[in-house]
């Protein structure tokens, strides 16, 4: 679930992104008296995620709207099929459609993304992840929209684990000691992760006591003589570069996780239309 305060900060500040000073064109076309009906539909096969989100931004600006038939997220859905249909002042509905859709066609974009994953590497051991790459103040919509999808979130944030990269690695003057300032620094609840490039590195990584190896970009060969040196002392996650085409053979060089930046940097939105009808 979203936290509701987190949520609707978010609409706030999109509606207020949107609206502005004021609805120009709703305002100069309607009287504001009309009322009126709204379906959203499907234009294409998708993965259902972020209908909370969709109606919570019409009620945010009109409390009176009314939504019956609301489909529930995680759902498969078939293109024509209805998602919803609401009801009300139709200025209201005309002022919060695009940021509405926008929440929902992004957040049902990154599910049906992470769903393909998902079923891609089914019946091997991997679960795949997400990563930070997500879209600057809508982290908690995209990584929610990933757990729709069948998917697992990486950490939320720089403040919720460790995750040594290679410029940290340089910048530390190493592995090793990188690993030991931060077993020296951290809570005993914080796991360290580091990053890895090739087998040499997965041997430091282990001396030094990592609590999680990341894969680095490494060719699926490395990585299955990797998950063997590593034998299971700790889990192994792949990342980079991993695609639809390649993550299978990625998932069956034994490692645990799979990271996947893709889910939700450059996700493509799914196509969602509202259709409005005037009440007689």
């Amino acid at each position: 679930m979203i936290p509701e305060p987190a949520l609707h900060r978010l609409i706030r500040s999109a509606l207020e992104e949107d609206i502005g000073a004021g609805d120009a064109t709703t305002a100069a076309v309607l009287t504001g008296q009309e009322t009126g009906t709204a379906q959203a539909a499907a234009k294409a096969d998708m993965v259902l995620a972020g209908m909370g989100v969709f109606r919570e931004t019409f009620l945010f600006l009109d409390p009176d709207v009314r939504f019956t038939g609301c489909l529930d997220d995680g759902r498969e859905i078939k293109h024509g099929e209805i998602l919803a249909e609401l009801s009300g002042r139709l200025a209201s509905i005309l002022t919060a459609e695009r940021t509405a859709l926008n929440f929902l066609q992004r957040m049902s974009g990154i599910a049906t993304t992470t769903r393909r994953y998902v079923q891609a590497v089914a019946g091997t051991s991997a679960r795949i992840l997400d990563t930070r790459k997500t879209a600057p103040g809508l982290r908690v919509l995209d990584k929610y929209a990933v757990r729709i999808g069948g998917g697992l979130n990486h950490r939320f944030a720089l403040y919720d684990g460790v995750l040594i990269k290679d410029n940290h690695i340089t910048a530390a003057g190493g592995i090793t000691p990188a690993i030991q300032r931060a077993r020296q620094k951290i809570a005993h609840t914080l796991k360290i992760e580091v990053e890895v490039r090739n087998l040499g590195e997965v041997r430091e990584a282990l001396a030094a006591g990592a609590d999680v190896i990341m894969l680095d970009n490494m060719m699926p060969e490395a990585m299955s003589e990797a998950v063997r040196l590593i034998g299971g002392r700790v889990p192994v996650e792949a990342s980079g570069n991993v695609t639809l085409a390649n993550v299978r053979q990625i998932a069956e060089t034994g490692v645990d996780l799979i990271s996947v930046g893709a889910l939700t940097h450059s996700v493509s939105a799914a196509d969602i239309s509202l259709l409005v009808s005037v009440r007689a």
